[in-house]
C-alpha cells in the first residue's frame, strides 16, 4: 500500500464533514481527499435508481483517479441505496453510513425513538430490517426532513438559520402519533448534526440525538489499522458542482485541515 494513498470521504454534500471531524480524531495523519457531489445535491428527493447509478459511476471515476485506500460514503441516503452496488463493482475497501438505530433503542427509557432523516433514508428496505434487528419491541417513528440538507449547507456556508426554520423542517416528527413520548432522536443524515444545537432547542432539552459519525472513524481506522500514512502531498475537497459556491467552504474546510478545493 502507498503511504500516500488517501482516504477518499464521498457524500452528497457538506454533512460528511461530521465524520472527517471524527476521523481526524483517530487518524489524524492519514491523508484525505473529500469529495462532495454539490451537483446531485440533494439526494433525499431523488429516486433509488438515479442515487445507485449516480454514486455508483462517481466512486467508479474518483476510485480510477484518485487510486484511494479506502472509501467512506459519508451519506446515510448513498449508503441505504447504493452500499451494495458499490462494493460489488469495486475492489477498494468501502465502508457506509447507516442510520444508529442499534445504539438508540439502547439508551431509550420511553421506548420511542425518531429517526430524523431524507425521504430516501427513512423509506429503506434496510432502515426496516435495522428497525426489525435492533429495535424490536420499540416504536419507531420515521419522518423525512429534506429541508434541513439545505439549512446545514447553508449554515456552514456562513448563512443566517434560525431555530424557528429548523422547527419547521423537523416538526413533523413530533406531530406524529405517539411523537409526545420521544426521547431518543436518531439523526440519519451527515447533515443534521450540523444542526445539532438548533434541533436540542427545536426538540427540548429531554431529547437525547444519536448520530453514528464516531462510531463510521472507528471502523475506519480499524480497517486501515497497521498501514503508512504520508499526507506531504496536502488534503484537497473535491466537487462537481459550480466552484464559486463551493468555494463559500472555504472556511468550513480549513477548519478540518483542508485548505485545497477543486473541480471533480
Amino acid at each position: 500500500m502507498d503511504a500516500k494513498a488517501p482516504i477518499l470521504l464521498f457524500d452528497s454534500g457538506v454533512g460528511g464533514l461530521t465524520v472527517l471531524a471524527e476521523l481526524r480524531a483517530v487518524l489524524p495523519d492519514a491523508p484525505v481527499i473529500y469529495a462532495a457531489d454539490i451537483a446531485g445535491l440533494p439526494y433525499g428527493a431523488k429516486s433509488e435508481a438515479e442515487v445507485a447509478a449516480r454514486v455508483a459511476g462517481l466512486l467508479g471515476r474518483m476510485a480510477e483517479r484518485y487510486e484511494p485506500r479506502l472509501i467512506c460514503i459519508a451519506c446515510n441516503t448513498a449508503s441505504t441505496i447504493a452500499l451494495g452496488m458499490v462494493r460489488d463493482v469495486l475492489e477498494t475497501p468501502i465502508v457506509g453510513t447507516v442510520p444508529a438505530i442499534k445504539p438508540a433503542a439502547a439508551i431509550t427509557k420511553t421506548g420511542t425513538i425518531g429517526l430524523l432523516g431524507t425521504e430516501a433514508t427513512v423509506r429503506q428496505r434496510y432502515v426496516d430490517d435495522l428497525e426489525k434487528e435492533f429495535a424490536s419491541g420499540k416504536t419507531l417513528l420515521r419522518y423525512g426532513a429534506n429541508d434541513l440538507v439545505a439549512l446545514g449547507e447553508a449554515k456552514l456556508r456562513g448563512d443566517e438559520v434560525s431555530v424557528d426554520d429548523v422547527t419547521r423542517a423537523a416538526s413533523g416528527l413530533v406531530l406524529q402519533a405517539g411523537g409526545e413520548n420521544l426521547d431518543t432522536v436518531v439523526l440519519a443524515c451527515t447533515h443534521f448534526p450540523l444542526l445539532e444545537p438548533e434541533l436540542r432547542e427545536a426538540f427540548g432539552k429531554d431529547v437525547t440525538f444519536v448520530h453514528g459519525a464516531a462510531g463510521i472513524a472507528r471502523r475506519v481506522a480499524y480497517l486501515v489499522d497497521g498501514q503508512q500514512f504520508d499526507a506531504s502531498g496536502g488534503d484537497f475537497a473535491v466537487t462537481t458542482g459550480e466552484m464559486n459556491d463551493f468555494e463559500r467552504l472555504a472556511p468550513a474546510f480549513a477548519r478540518h485541515g483542508i485548505s485545497r478545493l477543486v473541480h471533480f
